[in-house]
């Protein structure tokens, strides 16, 4: 035990950019750094030495979803004083813990872990999600946007790039929940095709459809985006669907895009973004989403260039879903009653750091999100400046 303890106290010495407490489970417990703790980290149990050194990130969150952890004060703000620390082995330890495996991908796989993490419930995310039951990065036009308004605010900016025109077709690889096909439909009168691998997406999206009285614009499929065939569209979308492709079907997906994309056609892609290749979580792909890789920006442009798109605009949200995640994770813990007639604490403990976990990767440049526009071919027609095409 004295052995733990001197590994545990020389492991946490350097860990934070911040002052903090850190409590043993033998009552004893040692202050790190300058003034008041903005934290502490509790051990209420030894974790085993091998499994931290072998992969930190899975035997610590593993760690607090089942109690053996325990943190006073933000989670969010532990995960960001550990990432704003570049001289921590642990904020480096993410890119490279699961640079060796990869998933593979293939259709009936894909669909699996799709339903791993959306097939929990409509009525569990709902509890936490706004009145869109949008899934994905907010756009704050201002810091009093309401998580409901930043969600409608980013639909339109992305039905804007598209320059959607009445009576084209546009399809959404990855719908969700519907908020997008049915934004598009109302707004622009444009044929939409929603696809999912999410049953209880489906059923959602049907339902939504039929409430509003679109049937004739809008339909929804339960499809891999691969298995559309003898279709093509006009413009085409995907919203934070892209991080369950995988690193090695990256390519296949603008392959398929290049296929379903009419000749000076336009796609839009938002998907969250990495600076280094190769890197993913190992909790997040254990327990989150399992098959999941965040491309490289460098990755996502070559595959463009391989299929000939040409890119026109690339912007960066990172900041945008920091703030969308604060709002989900504090959604989350208001929720907490209902959630907990049907979760237990170990999944309410996962998912809780998972929320906050990912708000402090956005906020410290651990991770970005980016929509890329691109077209298909030569297209003279397009807007020639940002400032037109967002009007």
């Amino acid at each position: 035990m004295i052995i733990d303890k001197i590994f545990y106290k020389t492991l946490f010495k350097n860990l934070f950019s911040d002052t903090f407490e850190l409590k043993l489970w033998d009552g004893s417990s040692e202050i790190y750094g300058e003034g008041n703790p903005e934290f502490g980290i509790i051990f209420n149990e030894p974790i085993p030495k091998a499994d931290i050194i072998k992969d930190p990130s899975l035997t610590f969150g593993e760690a607090y979803m089942t109690k053996k952890i325990d943190i006073e004060g933000s989670i969010q703000k532990v995960i960001e004083s550990l990432y704003n620390n570049q001289e921590s082995f642990l904020s480096n330890s993410d890119k490279y813990a699961n640079l060796l495996r990869m998933a593979t991908n293939s259709i009936k796989n894909s669909k699996k872990n799709i339903e791993f993490h959306y097939d929990i419930g409509n009525d569990f995310y709902k509890l936490w999600l706004d009145d869109t039951m949008t899934y994905s990065c907010g756009y704050f036009k201002s810091k009093s946007d309401s998580l409901t308004q930043a969600q409608k605010n980013k639909v339109e900016h992305i039905l804007k790039k598209l320059n959607l025109k009445e009576g084209e077709t546009l399809l959404d690889i990855g719908c969700g929940w519907g908020e997008l096909i049915i934004s598009a439909a109302k707004k622009y009168k444009v044929k939409a095709m929603g696809i999912t691998l999410s049953s209880e997406q489906l059923a959602k999206v049907k339902e939504r459809i039929k409430s509003e009285g679109l049937e004739d614009l809008l339909e929804v499929e339960l499809v891999d985006y691969r298995e559309l065939k003898n279709r093509t569209f006009d413009k085409i979308v995907s919203v934070g669907m892209l991080e369950h492709v995988g690193q090695d079907h990256l390519a296949e997906y603008f392959s398929n895009v290049n296929n379903l994309l009419n000749d000076k056609g336009v796609s839009l892609l938002h998907c969250i973004t990495s600076t280094e290749v190769g890197g993913n979580n190992t909790w997040i792909d254990k327990y989150i989403f399992p098959g999941g890789y965040v491309p490289a920006v460098r990755e996502l442009i070559n595959c463009m260039s391989d299929e000939k798109f040409t890119l026109i605009d690339a912007e960066n949200l990172r900041l945008h879903y920091g703030r969308t995640l604060e709002h989900w994770a504090k959604n989350f813990e208001n929720a907490l009653p209902e959630i907990r007639k049907t979760k237990d604490e170990t999944f309410i403990r996962m998912w809780r750091l998972y929320l906050n976990a990912c708000a402090a990767s956005f906020n410290s440049g651990n991770i970005s999100i980016h929509q890329f526009v691109f077209n298909k071919g030569v297209n003279n027609d397009l807007p020639w400046t940002r400032e037109y095409m967002y009007k």
